[in-house]
């Protein structure tokens, strides 16, 4: 067995030692020397900067609503009968007037007819009446009459005339229900389909008359919209203040688009505004109107409306697309004067045209706002920044210089 002095143990042990040391060193000489890598790596980082711009505009509010017809009623049976036919497709557009059903004529035909018997039976009393009080008339004048018979007389012809009047009343109302037979559409518009079908008795009449079918107008179609009692008071302030038309008395202009749709291309006019506040929301209802000849809007579908929210004045604005979120704090990336990224928290307004986001608060109009890599940066990074001008969109941006 090989046994080791003392020495030599010594000499192995500081070997093993300077050694590990060594390890170390070049461990953590190559870990600092990756850092300062990365460090410049990220530092060498190019990135987009821009001013925010600013312009002359009018800003927009924008509301979601429901169409609504500007007419609806219901088709209800107005005599009973049964019901022989029926005079339109479901769903079609009907004119006023039009023949929608025809309920069996018949029974009242024959009821027209006897009311007409009747009127000229009352006819022929109220001709007799009238030549017997025509000559006892003549006798009372010579003293031949007594008094008696002559009031008697009279109040015969007094009855007669009241009879033609109630038998041309009988003859009225049988022609009235012999028009009501033929159930018509009380406005133009589309109607839906037949609740009852050929065949069938319907109740007329009453309360409880049998509903046929329904028809809405929808040229011209309503959209109706809530606002916050906020916003209204702010439109009234407006007008007060000649920055805004009164919606009360003006046909503001209002813009809408369907659900499908990116712009608003669907022009309208303001035509109405309640005449009270919601207790229970703390909104108040308004109405647009719009024509709708090609009948593509339709009772139900929902929108969303925009109308005029303020007077012209100058905005600062930015790309929307730059705006970060971080929970509920909306955020702007800017470059500090060593070209260190600085995170600052902005109070946004609506979104304008060419995809520009009005900025209210929280960035100056000197500030150089980050365009892109935004994935890329944090706070307190070193980037390589380009100087570039903002001309509407983010992909739209016009390269200026180099900054230092």
């Amino acid at each position: 067995m090989i046994r080791l002095n003392l020495n030599t143990k010594k000499n192995l042990t500081i070997g093993v030692m300077v050694l590990a040391i060594s390890v170390f060193i070049y461990a953590f000489t190559s870990a600092e020397n990756e850092t300062e890598k990365q460090e410049a790596g990220v530092a060498a980082l190019p990135v987009e900067v821009a001013k925010p711009i600013f312009e002359n505009i009018t800003e927009w509010d924008e509301y979601t609503g429901r169409f609504e017809a500007s007419s609806r009623v219901e088709v209800r049976a107005r005599v009973s009968g049964f019901l022989e036919k029926v005079n339109f497709q479901d769903g079609e557009l009907v004119k006023k007037g039009q023949v929608l059903f025809v309920i069996d004529q018949r029974p009242y035909r024959i009821a027209l007819d006897e009311a007409k018997a009747n009127y000229a039976q009352a006819l022929a009393s109220l001709k007799t009446a009238q030549d017997n009080f025509e000559r006892v008339e003549s006798l009372r004048e010579t003293g031949a009459l007594s008094i008696e018979e002559y009031d008697r007389r009279k109040q015969a012809l007094v009855h007669a005339e009241a009879s033609i009047q109630l038998a041309q009343a009988k003859v009225d109302n049988a022609k009235l229900n012999l028009e009501f037979t033929e159930v018509k559409a009380p406005i133009s518009g589309l109607v839906s389909r037949d609740r009852v079908n050929e065949g069938n008795l319907v109740d007329g009449g009453s309360a409880n008359s049998t509903l046929l079918t329904t028809i809405v107008a929808t040229s011209p179609i309503h959209f109706y919209f809530t606002g916050s009692e906020s916003d209204y008071l702010r439109y009234v302030r407006l007008a007060r203040n000649g920055e805004r038309g009164e919606a009360r008395s003006e046909a503001l202009p209002v813009f809408i688009k369907l659900l499908d749709e990116d712009e608003f291309v669907h022009q309208a006019k303001m035509d109405f505004v309640d005449n009270e506040i919601d207790i229970n929301s703390g909104t108040i209802e308004s109405r647009a109107v719009l024509e709708n000849k090609d009948h593509l809007l339709e009772p139900g579908m929902y929108g969303k409306a925009r109308l005029v929210g303020s007077a012209e004045h100058k905005a600062m604005m930015v790309p929307d697309e730059i705006i970060g979120t971080n929970q509920s704090i909306r955020f702007i990336y800017t470059l500090s004067e060593d070209n260190q990224v600085v995170s600052k928290a902005v109070t946004l307004g609506p979104l304008h045209s060419n995809g520009l986001r009005i900025v209210r608060d929280g960035i100056l109009p000197e500030d150089q706002v980050i365009v892109n890599n935004l994935q890329k940066i944090r706070p307190g990074m070193v980037v390589s920044p380009s100087q570039v001008a903002i001309q509407g969109e983010v992909n739209n941006l016009t390269t200026v210089a180099q900054v230092d």
